[in-house]
């Protein structure tokens, strides 16, 4: 895909993060992978208001060329994360109800649906506190995503990785139902947790879950 339809796509998407309820006004944030850096949103702009030629485009250190918007505040953690995960081609941030309330508890989403394991582990780990934008932030982060795809961060929202912008976004939406239900079963009780066992059984699983078989 060339920058000017990746652009477009990133638009597109960051307004789909909005109409799943995943993020509201300025809320959250995007990125994309490009050869030698990144593209993200811009901090202060409402999603459905973006042009193309908003969207930042950031080298690999997160130096931006002159004459363009800033970049979301969070751009440093997109940056890590693209730096040290070569399989992540897209990153989505938001600030859906759920998985924030969780992030509000400190809690981490762990293995009471089999459906976790979407997220590359048993749990959706949560990131330690840190002030949002700040190096301490990108860091906790990067060790709450060891080994995963997803991870809560405290008092704050949802990371989510993909090898392209649907597949992020589809594991936010993931992800949040996911919370939501959490919420729900501890509301109405303890829920039951899958042991490691039955999750690595699961894990196995879905190595082909989901994939057809060309014939």
């Amino acid at each position: 895909m060339d920058e000017s339809a990746l652009r477009q796509l990133l638009i597109d998407t960051a307004c789909d993060s909005v109409r799943l309820g995943l993020n509201r006004g300025t809320s959250g944030n995007l990125s994309a992978r490009v050869p030698g850096g990144f593209l993200i949103t811009p901090t202060g702009i409402a999603y459905g208001d973006l042009k193309p030629a908003d969207l930042v485009r950031l080298d690999a250190h997160g130096v931006a060329a002159p004459g363009q918007l800033k970049p979301s505040s969070e751009w440093r953690f997109h940056c890590d994360i693209y730096a040290a995960r070569p399989d992540v081609g897209a990153i989505v941030h938001t600030h859906s109800r759920y998985a924030s309330a969780l992030s509000c508890q400190r809690r981490e989403l762990p293995a009471f649906h089999y459906m976790i394991a979407l997220a590359g582990g048993d749990s959706v780990r949560c990131a330690q506190y840190a002030t949002f934008g700040s190096a301490q932030l990108s860091a906790n982060a990067l060790a709450a995503l060891e080994d995963r795809h997803a991870c809560l961060l405290a008092n704050h929202g949802l990371i989510t990785t993909g090898a392209d912008l649907k597949h992020a976004l589809a594991l936010a939406e993931e992800i949040e139902s996911l919370a939501a239900q959490y919420c729900a079963a501890l509301a109405s009780g303890t829920p039951v947790l899958l042991d490691a066992a039955e999750m690595a059984r699961v894990l196995e699983q879905f190595k082909t879950y989901g994939k057809q078989d060309r014939h």
